[in-house]
């Protein structure tokens, strides 16, 4: 004889905590895929840093295993961990509801102007720090011995001509941007949607081209900490580098997803 009693009120408490179990056990597999960017998409209570496409080593020689372990632990999981924090505090601020709040943070940031002032920098900052990364681990890629020079195909190097004439001309622009960008910041490729044009552009600090509308595609890091343990103050090498890492077939895919998200696909 069973002396123990479940009652049905303790079973269904128990059937809705598995449920909220599953569905957060699914969101965190949502997000945690193989390509950084995707998941940004996604409302999450709390981002996960995304995972690397490639062993921390694998960059080598062009872009060292300390510098990839201290950009990615450090500054990008940073970045994550204030974005959470700066998000949990605007949601605790006006509660639960269908807001802007309880949107994904991409959308977030394409609304930034309508985040409340006093949480608007730090959702800016880190928001865009923590989207930022995202997109530039995920247009790089380990570089096999003997690879020949690595060029933007199909459709992509349809538009690099006729935007910038050649690839040659597009890549001295990015690089002349990139050697001449003051201070902090990044250096673009990014798809104006509205005139389905590629431009070559800069952002400060973690400003992300999102919030002005526009559609990254490919992006190096220009903040010190991306190279300094490896170049020191050699800015130009740490570009010349870069340029050997860049994946263009991830490029396209970062396109195709644009494209996919702008036309309201939902296999995102």
């Amino acid at each position: 004889k069973c002396s123990h009693k479940i009652s049905f009120s303790t079973m269904a408490v128990t059937c809705e905590v598995l449920l909220v179990t599953i569905v957060l056990f699914c969101v965190h597999i949502a997000l945690s895929v193989d390509v950084p960017y995707k998941g940004m998409q996604l409302f999450a209570d709390q981002y996960p840093v995304p995972p690397l496409p490639y062993e921390y080593g694998a960059l080598e020689p062009y872009i060292d295993e300390r510098t990839v372990r201290v950009h990615h632990l450090g500054h990008h999981a940073g970045y994550t961990k204030k974005m959470n924090a700066a998000l949990k505090a605007w949601r605790d601020e006006v509660g639960p509801g269908l807001g802007l709040q309880s949107t994904s943070i991409l959308h977030i940031l394409q609304n930034l102007d309508q985040v409340p002032e006093q949480h608007r920098t730090a959702i800016r900052n880190n928001g865009g720090g923590f989207v930022n990364h995202a997109i530039y681990w995920a247009t790089m890629s380990p570089r096999e011995k003997d690879e020949p020079p690595r060029l933007p195909e199909a459709n992509l190097a349809t538009e690099i001509i006729q935007n910038f004439h050649n690839f040659s001309n597009f890549q001295e622009q990015f690089t002349k941007t990139a050697k001449t960008l003051f201070g902090s910041g990044y250096v673009w490729l990014s798809r104006n949607p509205r005139e389905q044009t590629l431009i070559i552009h800069t952002t400060a600090n973690q400003d992300s081209p999102i919030s002005t509308g526009l559609r990254p595609l490919l992006v190096i890091d220009i903040w010190e900490h991306a190279y300094y343990l490896k170049h020191q103050n050699k800015r130009p090498d740490h570009i010349q580098d870069w340029w050997e890492l860049v994946d263009w077939g991830q490029v396209k895919n970062l396109s195709d997803w644009w494209q996919a998200y702008d036309a309201g696909h939902d296999e995102l």
